[in-house]
């Protein structure tokens, strides 16, 4: 068996705004045998439950305001990490993580915790991978919520600007984590709230789940995980349930923006959706108690 890295607890000492106590759930792995997987759990146990998933760049630790107005308002809520982020298990090689790999990594999460028909909100990779496991597991969800995402199917319009990103990231001698969400948020992070980002991280060889991520996006038709996307696409034009996009209002009419899957998915129809200014690509970073605020009023 490969040897997994574990960041060590003393790294997540004294992160600011986030004192939530790590739960942890061990995934059987062909390859690894085991892998652990960290998720958040605040709220009122017997509450409805609300999944909050991150993105590139980020951990649960995106979430640390969205939380407490979320919880004061009833709910139970998770908040995992995906596997090589965060207080999750770290793989030794780049290669170790596939898209395939986090859609089932993520879905013997979701089905470990037995949930059926609970509400989630979806940033960035949390699209990505939580709406592909809407479409093959529609009893998962109830409500969706989604903020600057997409379901990748390979006909991304924004392609050249995100090889060109990409490549200019890999140029670094320092992959950034806090840095790169510091740099997509319109209010500045501070010091401290930026290296809480990359407490995880102890040294480079701890990224190779963030290094993986721009490199298994399916952009392209040729790309590995596109037909089972599509499929899951295909499914998701007969979604009856409510969707919901709180988008950046920046993104409005681009490549990022919601019309896709506005046009696209029946249960967006008559959603109250919001596009939102003052926010930056991190828009959970920009406007967490406004999110949160829109998320209570769609679950009400």
């Amino acid at each position: 068996m490969k040897q997994i890295l574990r960041t060590p607890d003393e790294c997540f000492a004294s992160l600011p705004e986030f004192d939530f106590k790590p739960h942890y759930v061990d995934l059987p792995d062909a390859e690894f045998g085991a892998l652990r997987m960290h998720y958040v759990d605040a709220g009122p146990a017997a509450g409805p439950v609300i999944l909050l998933l991150h993105g590139q760049g980020c951990w649960s630790y995106i979430f640390r305001k969205m939380i407490p107005i979320l919880t004061a308002g009833g709910f139970r809520v998770i908040a995992p990490d995906f596997i090589g982020f965060g207080r999750s298990d770290k793989l030794p090689d780049t290669d170790d993580y596939t898209f395939e790999k986090h859609v089932g990594w993520l879905t013997a999460f979701l089905q470990h915790m037995k949930f059926k028909g609970i509400d989630a909100y979806l940033f960035d990779w949390g699209g990505f991978f939580g709406l592909r496991i809407a479409g093959d597991h529609p009893e998962i969800f109830n409500r969706i919520a989604l903020s600057n995402t997409q379901l990748p199917v390979g006909d991304a319009p924004g392609r050249e600007w995100f090889i060109n990103w990409r490549a200019e990231q890999f140029a670094l001698p320092r992959f950034p984590q806090g840095e790169m969400v510091d740099d997509g948020t319109f209010k500045k992070m501070t010091p401290t709230s930026i290296a809480a980002f990359d407490a995880p991280y102890p040294d480079e060889d701890h990224k190779t789940g963030p290094r993986r991520f721009p490199m298994i996006l399916p952009i392209s038709p040729d790309m590995d995980s596109v037909p089972e996307n599509l499929a899951a696409w295909q499914r998701l034009s007969s979604w009856e349930k409510p969707v919901l996009a709180l988008f950046s209002a920046s993104f409005k009419g681009t490549a990022m923006g919601p019309e896709k899957l506005l046009a696209h998915i029946p249960g967006a129809a008559k959603q109250n959706h919001q596009l939102l200014e003052g926010a930056g690509f991190y828009i959970v970073e920009d406007q967490p108690a406004e999110l949160a605020e829109c998320l209570l009023e769609f679950a009400g």
